[in-house]
């Protein structure tokens, strides 16, 4: 079974969502057969590297609320995030341009660390305050993780995996994604939003007893062109 996560690194809800599914699905008997990718998408492409506001104040201006809602607003997502055991920094937090960090996770993912890559950034930019569009600090948190630290650095210097982000966003767009967490089970169901726990183990056994062949509990020539029966007993019809 094959779950596709559509999410930024700069979304609180896509990074307590993961939290929520990767519980789910701690609990489901079949976990050992589900493979989780992560695909990219971006909040707003059109950021700046280097922004000269605080997620206070980029809440306030997209929403036009005052700074005061805004902060209580982010302190409300902060105790939903340490509910489920995160801890989210929103007065540090630095906005930046995440395309990169994203061709970074498609970079790790190459090395089969597509799954490290992400929680490392997600923790970098909520909890420990990492500016994760600067090449340098993305470099560093792919050594953290196992990686070359000089072969991701040259790997973000040029243009290496835009395509790839880019395919997953268009994908998202071709599906109708328009805001993040999204979760793709095997092509047929989605979840959207940080749901909780139940809500996503329901969703797994529901795609995974669905995806089962049939099995049969009688024999399984009753019923079938080639099959003669007598007083309810099927038998396949001898050759003639």
């Amino acid at each position: 079974m094959k779950i596709e996560i559509w999410s930024d690194i700069m979304c609180p809800f896509c990074y307590i969502g993961k939290r929520k599914f990767e519980a789910a699905l701690e609990q489901f008997s079949n976990k050992s057969n589900v493979e989780v990718v992560y695909r990219s998408f971006e909040l707003d492409p059109n950021s700046k590297r280097d922004e000269d506001h605080d997620a206070h104040q980029m809440l306030s201006s997209k929403y036009g609320m005052s700074r005061e809602q805004a902060i209580s607003m982010n302190g409300d997502v902060a105790r939903q995030a340490s509910a489920v055991g995160l801890t989210f920094n929103f007065d540090s937090m630095i906005l930046t341009n995440t395309f990169d960090a994203h061709r970074l996770i498609h970079y790790a993912a190459q090395h089969g660390k597509m799954h490290e890559m992400t929680e490392r950034l997600l923790h970098a930019y909520f909890t420990e305050s990492k500016h994760v569009g600067d090449h340098e600090v993305l470099a560093d948190l792919a050594a953290e993780i196992g990686l070359d630290r000089n072969e991701a650095s040259k790997a973000l210097a040029g243009q290496d995996f835009a395509k790839e982000v880019r395919a997953d966003e268009q994908e998202a767009a071709t599906l109708g994604i328009r805001g993040v967490p999204y979760f793709v089970i095997n092509r047929k169901y989605a979840i959207s939003g940080a749901q909780s726990s139940e809500v996503f183990l329901g969703a797994l056994q529901k795609a995974w007893d669905e995806d089962q062949p049939l099995i049969v509990l009688n024999d399984p020539g009753c019923g079938t062109a080639d099959a003669a029966c007598v007083d309810g007993v099927c038998t396949p019809k001898p050759e003639v």
